[in-house]
């Protein structure tokens, strides 16, 4: 009897970490760049023969790969990717993997982050614009001409989210090993004047949000169930 109270305590944890990564997406449907978190589990499994019993797994968690839609601003300071790469940034914890394009030229010319961090280029400078001459024109490839003469590129970079990945702000990722600067770009690019939507599908979350609540009001059931049986074999074992 005790053995079906872990299952089903570990099912309620496995459920409380989806409902999370869940509140999350939801949250973050209109988030630019955001990508949204998905959760795997896996069967932990305790004794061996006929005795053994298999747990629910804490979960592991990964990044949506799939794109969001591209909104079109005419913002010469937005920039979208297209392909399977990402933007950097320079941050106070290091280079950050980003998908939010919405970039500003400072007082100095330097090309900023919504947050107010450097972009880097593919070597992993920041990237130096001429704040005389207005907003650069981007090429499809990132690079970027004021008056006609190229200034710079804007950087574009390949690497694995891998499991239980950790986010920095609303849409970064802190990559857990060096990316690596994307050389060919035959299938990726950067669209100016775009910006790429939130991959969340809120309706499809709130579906996920519902089955996980019954999913968690069966499990409480079936321990109570079980703590009642337990109880009553106590007292039929305490009469004798």
């Amino acid at each position: 009897m005790r053995d079906s109270l872990y299952v089903a305590l570990s099912s309620q944890i496995a459920l409380e970490r989806r409902l999370d990564t869940i509140a999350d997406n939801v949250a973050n449907a209109s988030t630019i760049g955001f990508r949204a978190t998905g959760v795997k589990f896996e069967d932990v499994v305790s004794g061996t023969g006929p005795k053994s019993v298999s747990f629910a797994s804490s979960g592991k968690t990964y990044l949506s790969g799939a794109h969001g839609a591209l909104t079109e601003t005419g913002n010469p300071f937005d920039f979208a990717v297209q392909g399977d790469a990402w933007f950097a940034i320079d941050t106070p914890v290091g280079t950050v993997m980003t998908r939010d394009g919405r970039f500003s030229m400072n007082e100095n010319g330097e090309l900023m982050s919504i947050e107010g961090h450097p972009v880097l280029d593919a070597g992993g400078s920041p990237i130096q614009l001429d704040p005389r001459n207005g907003p650069p024109k981007a090429g499809a490839d990132g690079s970027l001409r004021q008056n006609d003469q190229l200034v710079g590129s804007i950087g574009l970079y390949n690497f694995d989210p891998g499991e239980n990945f950790v986010r920095y702000g609303n849409s970064g990722i802190i990559p857990a090993r060096t990316p690596e600067p994307v050389t060919d770009r035959s299938d990726t690019g950067i669209a100016q004047g775009f910006l790429e939507e939130s991959n969340v599908n809120p309706v499809l979350e709130i579906t996920r949000l519902i089955m996980v609540q019954r999913a968690f009001e069966n499990t409480a059931a079936l321990m109570r169930q079980t703590d009642s049986s337990t109880d009553e074999a106590i007292k039929t074992l305490g009469s004798k």
